[in-house]
């Protein structure tokens, strides 16, 4: 029971919010339809991947909740940086990051 709230709240508070952010960044760059697809063959394998590790570790899924709450924790850290169809998600987090920081 505990893991499966753990999940829904890590699927909540991080996940969707990537997901969200990443379709927005996507849309506002205009990017071309073979980056978008890759962007989000990423996602969909990635994904999935976090919330079942969110599930079966609640003491990970919630400090890792916080750390991206809180910006200790970069989104772009929870991707598989060896993941071709991930270069894309990880460039616009990181680009995301950086305006955040100079705001």
């Amino acid at each position: 029971m505990l893991s499966e709230i753990a999940a829904w709240l890590f699927a909540l508070f991080v996940v969707d919010p990537i997901y969200e952010e990443v379709r927005e960044r996507l849309e506002a760059a205009n990017l071309s339809t073979q980056v978008f697809q890759q962007s989000q063959q990423c996602l969909s394998t990635h994904g999935p991947r976090l919330l079942t590790q969110a599930g079966e570790d609640p003491v990970w899924a919630i400090g890792t909740a916080v750390g991206i709450a809180t910006g200790s924790i970069s989104p772009q850290q929870l991707l598989n940086i060896n993941d071709r169809h991930c270069s894309v998600v990880s460039g616009l987090l990181a680009n995301q990051r950086r305006e955040s920081a100079e705001s």
